[in-house]
């Protein structure tokens, strides 16, 4: 069995991409701002091609801009770019970077206006490379079909970072439906249907559906959802509604007014992200649809309806705001509709999985590839633990304040991290620059080491103590928890550079200090330097590279010999190479170590069946089922598992080693 957490499927490499060619040339080129784009599209689902023109409108940024590069998907031939009045424009195509370059002759000035039309056709079975290796945004099929944004499917400039006005214009045979986050207008053409999908203020419009069914519409706490899913999932359409309802209510007591009421979801198939979401719409793969609604799901993708629609990052470097803040509504619905433990475990795992990348810093977050692991460890996983760091500098209730501040100020704009800066040290009251140096512009974690004496004085005790940590240019608030013979008392340390002197007064004789014992500080420690290379090799195991992924967990048990799961996770490599003793005996050393996570147990007796039967010795393959059963614990159909091997033995599955 494997745990894997997060809403989007591993890329094939494990790597922080270099600054692209195709930027390289942009910034060659000179800056243009997309302010609108027109696109008339014919789509056939049932020859699964498109035919269209897009109207661009442009300004230049800069001065003397000679070209522009938009990024179009390679299964799109381009007929060429032309002005308004057909005149063809100069233009060269870069299928490695999924671009067209159109040149400018003569140069535009800074500020000047201009017009372009890019017509282009051809199909998107879903079968070509897409744009985001490895994950699929487009697909036109006779019976459904989706198109978003990361598809680029029309020509894109300043990829989620440059907003527009937008107006689709989609044509389809009669029988279909075109749906999308926007105003909807279909109106008959004969044999054919066109729908004019439109958005009047700046965002990224352009995501859109085609479906033969009616969507369901359900009302939940004011909020409608119409929901296109099919086959398996329609079933599941009503739970679906009715959670968003209640996730949508929950964010807009902090994040503000929602941008929509009304919310979209299209299922799309297997092969695309779990979740997507664009302006009022949400694609939902089929497996993260199931049999009911995820709510963590939903708080993630939703959230992105305030930070990410209504307002956006100002360039790729500053993706930890709406990255960020989509991880963090995860954590705000555990806070209001679980408990504090599980909160503070999905905190743990959270800054666990922050902790894998070091570097580059967050401000340098155009480097990552889009969608990789690492993009997502970074942005959305540190992303949130900046949030829940700030929450502490800033107290729960400028906290608040903050999150409704940040979409309101910059409705349908930019904003960066320096904007977040102004608005949190107006809050604050100071300028606290030096959270925003740590943490988004320097790279490492602090680790804490405490160091203390109890004295006896006449109204109690005082302690005298010292934190010392690894970063020069650290400075951080960082609480104490002092355990007493009575209450725990708690004190506040301002922690600057590489040793903080603090004195504490308790009436109650000293039993013990925590440091951060509410994990207010993204911190190394022992015991997650273990939990974070063991996640480290599990992102080298999804992509196959398993002695990387072994390294990985050698570390982790150099740290702790007892680790059972760092032992489990070395015992799956060498089962998917049919070494089976050797992961017969790290199986073993999970038995005799931590069991840390409990799951780990129940299937270790199961594996250890497997391997048994492959082996031949049937009988202690079932002792090993058996034992599986006698733990009671079902995590992800262990004891569903353990009986199906109980009448039938494992049989060797063939290796795609």
């Amino acid at each position: 069995m494997l745990t894997r957490r997060g809403y989007l499927p591993a890329l094939p490499a494990i790597m922080i991409a270099a600054m692209t060619v195709g930027a390289q040339s942009r910034s060659a080129a000179g800056r243009i701002d997309v302010t609108e784009i027109k696109v008339a599209a014919e789509i056939n689902p049932r020859t699964q091609s498109i035919a269209a023109k897009a109207n661009i409108q442009l300004r230049a940024v800069d001065d003397k801009v000679s070209a522009a590069v938009f990024e179009l998907h390679n299964a799109l031939t381009v007929i060429g770019v032309f002005d308004p009045t057909g005149g063809r424009i100069d233009s060269t195509r870069n299928s490695q970077e999924y671009s067209i370059r159109v040149n400018f002759e003569p140069p535009l000035a800074k500020g000047d206006s201009k017009e372009i039309v890019v017509q282009y056709e051809g199909k998107l079975t879903g079968a070509e490379e897409s744009p985001v290796y490895g994950i699929k945004f487009a697909a036109i099929k006779p019976e459904y079909s989706f198109l978003a944004y990361p598809a680029r499917w029309f020509p894109v400039a300043g990829y989620t970072a440059d907003r527009y006005k937008s107006e689709f214009v989609i044509t389809t045979p009669s029988g279909y439906k075109v749906v999308s986050g926007g105003l909807d207008l279909p109106k008959p053409d004969g044999d054919k249907i066109s729908t004019t999908s439109s958005f009047s203020s700046d965002t990224f419009g352009g995501s859109i559906a085609i479906v033969q069914n009616e969507g369901k519409k359900v009302q939940s706490g004011g909020v409608t959802s119409t929901i296109y899913f099919r086959g398996e999932s329609a079933p599941a359409a009503e739970s679906w509604g009715e959670e968003a309802g209640k996730v949508l209510a929950m964010l807009t007591t902090q994040f503000g007014l929602a941008p929509s009421s009304n919310i979209v979801m299209v299922e799309t198939e297997d092969g695309a992200p779990n979740g997507y979401a664009a302006p009022g719409m949400l694609f939902l793969s089929p497996k993260a649809i199931g049999k009911e609604a995820n709510p963590k799901l939903l708080a993630n993708q939703l959230a992105r309806m305030w930070y990410g629609m209504l307002t956006s990052p100002t360039t790729r470097n500053h993706l930890w705001i709406t990255n960020g803040m989509a991880r963090y509504a995860e954590l705000i619905h555990t806070e209001q509709t679980v408990n504090a433990a599980a909160l503070e475990n999905e905190l743990r795992d959270t800054y666990v999985e922050a902790l894998t990348v070091d570097n580059p810093p967050l401000i340098q977050s155009a480097r990552f590839e889009d969608y990789s692991p690492e993009y997502w460890a970074a942005t959305a996983a540190k992303g949130a633990a900046v949030y829940q760091m700030l929450r502490n500098v800033l107290g729960d209730d400028k906290f608040k304040e903050l999150l409704k501040a940040i979409p309101d100020k910059f409705a349908n704009k930019s904003v960066n991290t320096d904007d977040i800066r102004k608005l949190a040290s107006d809050l604050a009251g100071q300028d606290i620059g030096y959270f925003f140096l740590q943490w988004i512009e320097s790279s490492g974690a602090p680790q804490f080491k405490l160091e203390y004496t109890v004295y006896r004085t006449g109204k109690g005790f005082r302690i005298l103590g010292k934190i010392q940590q690894d970063l020069d240019t650290f400075r951080m608030p960082v609480d104490l928890k002092i355990e007493t013979e009575g209450n725990p008392e708690f004190k506040r340390v301002e922690v600057s550079g590489p040793a903080s002197e603090f004195v504490v007064e308790t009436f109650g004789k000293p039993k013990k200090v925590d440091i951060d014992p509410n994990l207010r500080v993204l911190r190394m420690s022992a015991t997650t330097r273990v939990a974070v290379s063991i996640r480290r090799g599990e992102m080298f195991f999804e992509i196959g590279e398993y002695g990387e992924a072994l390294k990985e967990f050698q570390k982790a048990l150099e740290v702790n010999r007892n680790s059972s799961l760092a032992h489990y996770r070395v015992a799956e490599i060498f089962f998917l190479q049919n070494n089976y003793q050797s992961a017969a005996n790290e199986f073993r050393e999970v038995l005799n170590g931590d069991i840390e996570p409990k799951w780990t147990e129940v299937w270790s007796h199961i594996n250890l069946g497997r391997i048994f039967d492959v082996t031949g010795q049937r009988e202690r393959a079932v002792n090993e089922y058996n034992l599986a059963v006698r733990t009671r614990d079902n995590t992800q159909g262990a004891q569903e598992e353990a009986a199906k091997y109980l009448k039938e033995p494992y049989k060797r599955q063939r290796s795609s080693l």
